[in-house]
């Protein structure tokens, strides 16, 4: 079966170029027009997608091809596009790069969706050279198909006319030129912009969407998308359980990096996911098992410490045999202390014997291959796992069972990681579900299994012995 997909990629020659901010106003300005309007993410980053989600009002998904794969990549593009009117992909980084070997660069996603690109040039300081700047990406790989630019912070009518000029005596589109304007910041901070979870910026959002509707050809890239090439759909082949035991997830403004795919995963092998907040709940919800990502919890950590009646609860859940999965900032709250950066010093939750502290440098970057040293809730011991790392924190640990041996994709260099303790399983590590669908399996049947010693729960309200193959 093959379908349309209206679909369109919004990258850029580098980092900081603008194209969070275009692609958000691009997403307002669609949605203004009463499109239904999809947002995706290339890369593993989860802070983009929250502008997304504010800007368009629904849920954004990231592109990785590491962390999923190529076949799953497709498979989430066509579940979560489909009924859309238009799509609209956010590149990562410059338009080339990526993990070793372009893995996972916005040129490869667009090689795998077949979809045309709209190059973002930051035009500050730049004249003629921007149209060079546009010819070398178009040529250096003749295979995508980028078609046009938007020129970024310009500075004047005189100095948009000079680069479009340029632009036109190469036969390359320019499909908008945006004017220079401070009030288009997105606060940002040391993992990049801040989560829309702290700071909702609704009214940077309909600035730069305003800008975005006067400065920008947005007919032109609806008939660009709507000309995309037919794609040959990947059916879905998973089907879903009906529920029959439930997950917490931390969720709140310390804690808020999850993949929707990741969680709709555990969703389709019967769990229900049950959200609690680290920061404002005194008691977690009744679960078979627990999930707390990764965050900003060195942003929270007072509160977090102040929190002591949920803090406990989650060591005595921990100590109880609770199957637990934490990543990065989740695996930093588990510790015993956390240092922030100005050296202050915070309880945290004193499950794993170990102090994370913030440092000034960014300690770790990429993409990473796990290797599963003993059997634990997420996996057997020789499993791979295919993740990524992005922390500004060390971890120093007294005590307690390595879990991973890690190589570095882009380097090669190998150390061990992470933490297994009982049920526990914890580390910098983020890992994404839908693209290690056994793990997500094995985790479902650890809280199954400890649903099957705690005995029968309750779920909505009655008792309900249920089991995860759909039956009673």
């Amino acid at each position: 079966m093959r379908n349309n997909f209206p679909r369109l990629i919004i990258a850029a020659t580098q980092s900081g170029s603008g194209k969070t901010t275009i692609t958000a106003g691009l997403i307002a300005a669609l949605k203004n027009r009463g499109l239904n309007v999809q947002a995706y993410k290339v890369g593993p980053d989860y802070i983009d997608t929250g502008w997304h989600l504010l800007a368009g009002g629904k849920i954004s998904h990231n592109l990785d091809s590491w962390l999923v794969g190529e076949d799953k990549l497709k498979e989430i593009f066509f579940e979560t596009s489909r009924g859309a009117d238009i799509s609209i992909i956010e590149g990562v980084m410059g338009l080339y790069d990526g993990g070793r070997g372009g893995i996972s660069s916005t040129a490869q996603i667009s090689k795998l969706l077949d979809a045309p690109v709209v190059l973002v040039i930051d035009a500050k300081s730049m004249g003629t050279s921007a149209a060079a700047v546009a010819l070398g990406f178009k040529e250096f790989d003749k295979s995508i198909n980028l078609a046009g630019v938007i020129l970024n912070r310009l500075g004047s009518d005189s100095h948009k006319k000079i680069i479009v000029d340029a632009l036109n005596d190469l036969e390359i589109k320019c499909f908008g030129a945006i004017k220079r304007n401070d009030e288009f910041f997105l606060p940002e901070r040391h993992l990049g912009l801040v989560p829309i979870a702290e700071n909702h910026s609704v009214d940077a959002i309909k600035k730069i969407c305003a800008a975005v509707e006067e400065q920008v050809d947005i007919d032109a890239l609806i008939d660009l998308a709507k000309n995309s090439s037919p794609l040959k759909i990947i059916p879905n082949s998973s089907f879903l359980i009906p529920n029959c035991l439930s997950i917490g997830v931390a969720k709140d403004a310390a804690f808020n990096f999850y993949y929707g795919a990741s969680l709709n995963e555990l969703e389709r092998l019967g769990a229900e996911i049950l959200y609690f907040s680290p920061l404002n709940d005194t008691t977690l919800p009744k679960v078979d098992g627990l999930i707390i990502g990764g965050g900003f919890p060195e942003m929270f950590a007072a509160r977090l410490e102040q929190n002591k009646s949920l803090r406990a609860e989650i060591f005595a859940a921990a100590q109880d045999g609770l199957p637990i999965f934490a990543e990065c900032g989740g695996f930093m709250y588990l510790m015993r202390e956390l240092i922030d950066f100005d050296g202050k010093i915070f309880e945290m939750c004193g499950v794993l014997d170990g102090v994370a502290t913030m440092t000034k440098k960014l300690q770790t970057v990429g993409y990473v291959e796990a290797e599963i040293l003993s059997d634990c809730v997420i996996g057997k011991a020789g499993e791979k796992i295919h993740a990524h790392e992005f922390h500004f924190s060390t971890a120093e640990i007294s005590s307690g069972e390595k879990i991973f041996k890690c190589r570095r994709m882009r380097t090669g260099k190998e150390y061990f990681a992470g933490l297994k303790k009982k049920n526990l399983v914890a580390s910098y590590l983020h890992i994404h579900f839908a693209g290690n669908k056994t793990l997500a399996k094995n985790f479902v049947e650890a809280c199954k299994n400890y649903q099957s010693l705690k005995g029968e729960r309750k779920f909505d309200g009655r008792n309900d012995q249920r089991d995860c193959n759909g039956g009673r």
